[in-house]
């Protein structure tokens, strides 16, 4: 299936991967495998026909009409990652659906793993157990298949018939990138050869970097709001409960006392089993020392410049701490359960285990948060840095050039910058 060398091919190349929902992470994963991809012209394929350019993201066609249409041509199709190895059809199925609709749908069918599945199929019109792998057989030409910094943590705790299946799909692929050392590990005790790189939105600061400078500067944001600076804040609905309020409620009110400084809250995420603006209007009502406002825009570019101008990020969402870390900010990542066996634990000890200590409960966010601050501030006292990424976006543009060369196209020495 391999692609010769040459000059890049008029035909699109096919970027499949979960771009039909909200996600910040997602929306920012399309656009940053377009931009490493280029000249070479890109369609977006996802699970649903979705349009959403007004947040900065893209126009996604489902993978199953796209592949009725392609017909015999031939295809190159690269999944974009995120979890992709171990989000189920069910899981990608729900969070497609509106916030009423997921809420019926999940009473319905989620304490029997028969109807999810089979209500999931039905919805999309694919019976595969993973939702963004691509079914073998259905493009008619399939001719290059690639994985662009994909996760899958979870994958030791699938049934092995799955496991292999996902293993079997993977080892017919002509390129595996993979973001984090766990999944690695696991793709290589099954004999399966992977590279193992950053994620590839830690390159976002090289890509969106111009445009990011432009929205700053020519409108008003959050920064010229509050000249003492902010923190920028976002978790997940599951952090919803009153006890977790309050202990998330108290870290803030303390930290904020200790930096002086706003506290904004974002959504990263507005599909179901994301982030609830009622969850954060609580968290006010609750507290009301604290010093908040609930930031709305959920447009990729807005939300990239509040985290690129604010004081640090804490927050469930990996790529918000990516994208606050690629622009040289404090972050902390707040978990449940072990943090070493969390998503977003595993990243972080992966690429930047001298951070392990800033991925905590929700109990602990203020002692992370200031030991961190002052732990960076020194490092770059001492080193006169910048503190960004330093060499993680290298290694990853290493990585996308390797996937680049598998597809016959010329290396790239810099991304190229993009507007969204």
């Amino acid at each position: 299936m391999n692609v010769p060398a040459g000059h890049p091919e008029e035909t699109p190349l096919i970027l499949f991967g979960a771009f039909d929902r909200h996600n910040l992470g997602d929306l920012l994963l399309g656009k940053v495998a377009q931009a490493l991809m280029f000249p070479r012209p890109v369609v977006f394929a996802g699970l649903a026909a979705r349009d959403l350019t007004l947040l900065g993201g893209t126009r996604v066609r489902p993978i199953g009409e796209l592949a009725h249409e392609w017909g015999g041509r031939p295809a190159d199709i690269v999944h974009v990652g995120g979890e992709i190895l171990t989000c189920s059809l069910y899981e990608a199925a729900v969070m497609l659906q509106s916030e009423r609709r997921a809420r019926i749908v999940i009473s319905r069918h989620d304490s029997d793993p028969c109807s999810r599945h089979a209500w999931a199929a039905a919805e999309l019109g694919l019976d595969q157990a993973i939702a963004y792998q691509l079914p073998p057989a259905l493009f008619r030409n399939c001719r290059f298949v690639g994985y662009l910094g994909a996760g899958g943590v979870g994958l030791s705790t699938f049934p092995a018939k799955i496991r292999d299946a996902i293993v079997k799909q993977l080892a017919a692929s002509d390129f595996v990138w993979v973001r984090d050392a766990v999944t690695h590990r696991a793709l290589g005790a099954k004999g399966l050869p992977s590279l193992l790189a950053p994620d590839p939105c830690e390159l976002v600061a090289e890509i969106f970097g111009g445009a990011l400078q432009e929205k700053s500067e020519s409108s008003e944001t959050i920064a010229t709001r509050y000249p003492h600076g902010y923190l920028a804040v976002q978790f997940s609905a599951d952090y919803g409960d009153d006890a977790t309020l309050e202990t998330i409620g108290r870290s803030l009110c303390r930290i904020q006392r200790e930096q002086n400084c706003h506290i904004v809250l974002f959504r990263a995420g507005a599909a179901p089993w994301h982030d609830s603006l009622a969850v954060y209007s609580r968290l006010i009502s609750l507290m009301a020392a604290l010093d908040a406002t609930i930031f709305d825009s959920l447009q990729v570019l807005d939300l990239c410049v509040l985290l690129a101008n604010s004081r640090g990020f804490i927050g469930s969402s990996l790529h918000g701490r990516i994208v606050a870390e690629a622009f040289g900010r404090v972050a902390v990542s707040l978990v449940r359960g072990d943090p070493l066996q969390s998503k977003v634990g595993i990243y972080v000890d992966t690429w930047r285990p001298e951070h392990g200590g800033t991925v905590v409960h929700a109990d602990s966010l203020e002692k992370a948060f200031l030991l961190t601050r002052e732990t960076t501030a020194r490092r770059l006292q001492q080193s006169g840095q910048s503190g960004q990424s330093g060499h993680l976006p290298d290694l990853a543009m290493a990585a996308a050039n390797r996937c680049r060369c598998a597809l016959g196209l010329a290396p790239l020495e810099r991304v190229t910058s993009i507007q969204t």
